[in-house]
């Protein structure tokens, strides 16, 4: 497929939805990147729309009434002053070095100025071949659209670093995967989709100039503060190091697990990004794997943190050229091993309504977890009535999700006694701040999905309203807060999107 040929523009200038563009990625050299056009859709049609991302960038509250905006977010007819482009980069995938990967079925369109100064990248994701989509079809499937919409703003709601996702298009053009499904086009938002594959691309080819403009250019625009470093290189990887780690304790936090933590799905920024096999915790256990493409369970709930470090690891040997010494490179790294326990730390004591951790917070946050993991309690409704306890539930409300009642008394007697130890009082709304009533669980994507398919997008909708306040109760949905149906262990959620 030929390059699709745009001139450079020096400075922004609004299309006709209202959106200003920039090309600061483009900017830095064909190297990085192909221009080419997104592949049309065949009638198309909205699937969802996040007001609150609209609001966001800037849009009116009626943009998506136009033809216009339809066209544009499906990749059909460009937005004026949008340079579409699909970037290179590389990684290791289930701990393999993977070669050449890069943007198979994405193209980034530039990046829109929202009205608080904060410039966003938008991408369509699903919108076609690119160079770099090997034996893909450049396409993403209803399906998978729809839970990365539905996760990237869940993950917002519960105020953990994330792409976002402005809206979903669909059309009725088939698409193969283990069945025939149809094509949809996610439309995506980050302050930049740069990924530690980026850097490891151009390592992995001795392109060491282009490694370091790239580099340069993440610390000017990302990482300002590395710039008067004695080397700023090595403090990039520390910056990296620290936002990966302060990350992974909020995805531990709320049970989350990403399913495929490659390299190339690992963002320079400390964002998540790439929701796939994702899932939230249901019954509580350690070694849970999401992706049932995960043989080894490589990427378990457990395994996560160590995953996170050793995707570091390899972000610092990419950037050896650049720092210079390994003993350099390693001490960048090394903030990891307290970075991450003390932010998991100071979250799961949030979720007891203390303020700081201490050994008492610890001890008992370890013996609940043995408990849970015994039991296979449920992760979110366990940590949502200690909270309801703590602001005057009765004690069954906790205890009866536990069949050793003498246990999990002993450990709520235990959680009031630490506040008279150290004489921190509990903080229910802490708590209620720190567990959430809802999250994203896969039998209600699964439900929204079956939905879709039938062009019914109520349930998307209304599960997006709850999931951007996910710390509220919502009477009218009480049952998504519920326990899982019996069916939903059964949900099996591979790569394949």
């Amino acid at each position: 497929m030929p390059p699709m040929q745009h001139p450079m523009t020096s400075g922004a200038a609004p299309d006709n939805l209202g959106l200003a563009w920039r090309h600061r990625f483009a900017s830095l050299g064909e190297a990085f990147h192909t221009r080419l056009a997104p592949m049309p859709l065949r009638d198309p049609y909205w699937v969802a729309r996040s007001q609150s991302m609209a609001r966001e960038l800037g849009l009116e509250e009626d943009w998506w009434h136009s033809r216009q905006a339809l066209d544009a977010f499906t990749g059909n007819h460009l937005p004026p002053g949008s340079q579409p482009l699909a970037s290179v980069y590389s990684g290791h995938q289930f701990g393999v070095w993977a070669g050449q990967l890069g943007d198979g079925r994405a193209h980034l369109l530039g990046e829109v100025q929202a009205p608080d100064g904060q410039w966003w990248e938008l991408q369509l994701k699903g919108s076609g071949l690119t160079p770099y989509s090997r034996m893909g079809d450049g396409r993403a499937v209803l399906r998978s659209s729809i839970r990365e919409f539905l996760c990237s703003e869940a993950m917002h709601g519960l105020c953990i670093p994330t792409t976002r996702a402005l809206c979903i298009t669909g059309s009725d053009q088939p698409v193969r995967r283990e069945e025939i499904e149809t094509a949809a086009v996610v439309t995506r938002a980050a302050p930049s989709f740069i990924r530690f594959g980026h850097f490891e691309h151009f390592s992995h080819h001795g392109q060491p100039e282009a490694l370091r403009a790239l580099a340069d250019f993440v610390i000017e625009h990302f990482y300002s503060e590395c710039r008067e470093a004695p080397n700023p290189y090595a403090a990039l990887l520390t910056a990296v190091t620290q936002r990966t780690a302060a990350l992974i304790a909020q995805w531990q936090a709320v049970g989350f697990m990403h399913g495929v933590m490659n390299t190339d799905n690992m963002s320079i920024l400390g964002l998540t990004i790439d929701y796939g096999p994702f899932q939230f915790m249901d019954g509580f256990d350690p070694a849970h794997i999401c992706n049932h493409s995960d043989h080894g369970g490589r990427y378990s709930y457990q395994r996560q943190p160590q995953i996170a470090h050793w995707n570091l690891f390899a972000l610092g040997q990419a950037l050896l050229p650049l720092i210079g010494e390994p003993d350099e490179a390693m001490a960048a790294l090394e903030p990891y091993k307290n970075a991450f326990p003390a932010e998991l730390d100071r979250r799961m004591a949030a979720k007891l309504g203390l303020a700081q951790a201490n050994d008492g917070t610890r001890a008992l946050v370890g013996e609940l977890l043995k408990l849970m993991a015994r039991e296979r309690t449920d992760w979110t409704i366990f940590w949502r009535r200690l909270a309801l306890h703590a602001a005057g539930a009765p004690a069954d409300t906790v205890q009866d999700l536990f069949h050793d009642r003498a246990a999990i008394e002993h450990l709520l007697l235990r959680h009031k006694e630490l506040t008279t130890i150290d004489g921190q009082a509990t903080d229910a709304n802490l708590m209620h701040h720190s567990s959430p009533t809802i999250v994203l669980r896969n039998y209600l994507a699964e439900q929204a999905i079956a939905l879709a398919k039938q062009k019914d997008f109520r349930m998307v909708e209304n599960l997006l309203a709850v999931l951007e306040r996910p710390f509220d109760d919502h009477p009218q949905h009480a049952d998504w807060a519920g326990f899982p149906p019996d069916w939903a262990s059964h949900i099996q959620i591979s790569c394949s999107s």
